[in-house]
């Protein structure tokens, strides 16, 4: 299965960062803590590998931590990326961000003349706007929960020796591995009408099962939890009490609970990537 989509103003976002790379210094790739692999658009890699970077994992107060620190180990292995993990609707320091952006040109021959230009990116609903928001120190950038809100460059002047460009949120053409475009579905990064919702809470419990079944179990007071998908979610369904006419289980309100409850954090800090090559 190939899943397709790539709005038009998507095209018009990587026809800008191309052209606006040749006045940007350092490329600032935001991932989200759940997916770090995910969640990264290798139309980026493309397109700015010959620059400075820095990959921020960000939402870290929502995925596990131990996946996380790995994650972060991962891309520091890299060459040439600097990689930390934040939360920056929490992040007290956000201003080391700036400071990681300038230390890395300080050595330019151009650094004293003009501001260090930093170009950030992402795929939509990471947290774009939330941490220019916390650099900025007041809020300008409208944020939401929802993908693609964002859907223009803005040039924003943190103070007189640095500047950041914000992107719109892109995707990339197609999903060939399906189970990339579930992830992102799971997370609300791409519209939920683009998947099926019962698809989409089938894989989640599937991987919930394997990876964090307990949760689950505390979370909606099972004791044996059922294997087969469409099983778990009908229990968690009659559960809470989502019953229709005849005494049926509600399935897709099911399906919609178990997603939300996801995304809200109410099952706990969930990792859905693993880290390549662990024994």
């Amino acid at each position: 299965m190939i899943i397709n989509w790539y709005p038009g103003h998507m095209y018009k976002t990587r026809k800008e960062i191309t052209e606006s790379l040749s006045q940007t210094d350092v490329i600032i790739e935001l991932l989200d803590a759940r997916i770090p692999s995910s969640s990264r658009n290798p139309l980026i890699d493309e397109l700015v590998k010959d620059k400075k970077r820095i990959i921020i994992i960000n939402k870290s107060d929502l995925a596990d931590p131990a996946v996380t620190n790995k994650w972060t180990k991962f891309f520091n292995d890299q060459e040439g990326i600097t990689a930390i993990s934040i939360s920056s609707t929490e992040d007290k320091n956000p201003g080391r961000i700036v400071k990681m952006c300038r230390d890395m040109c300080k050595d330019e021959v151009w650094f004293e003349r003009r501001p260090v230009r930093a170009m950030i990116a992402g795929i939509p609903n990471v947290g774009k706007s939330t941490l220019i928001n916390k650099i900025r120190g007041k809020k300008k950038a409208e944020v939401s929960n929802k993908p693609a809100v964002t859907k223009r460059f803005q040039r924003v002047s943190i103070s007189k020796g640095f500047e950041l460009i914000d992107t719109p949120g892109v995707l990339w053409p197609k999903f060939e591995d399906q189970t990339v475009g579930y992830k992102l579905a799971i997370l609300g990064s791409i519209k939920d009408s683009i998947l099926d919702i019962q698809d989409i809470a089938r894989f989640a419990y599937n991987y919930m099962y394997e990876h964090y079944g307990d949760r689950i179990k505390t979370r909606f007071k099972i004791d044996n939890l059922p294997e087969e998908s469409q099983e778990g979610i009908t229990l968690i369904g009659k559960k809470r009490g989502f019953l229709l006419k005849g005494g049926s289980i509600d399935y897709d309100r099911a399906c919609r609970l178990l997603i939300q409850e996801i995304r809200d954090g109410k099952l706990g800090k969930l990792s859905f990537d693993e880290v390549p090559n662990e024994d």
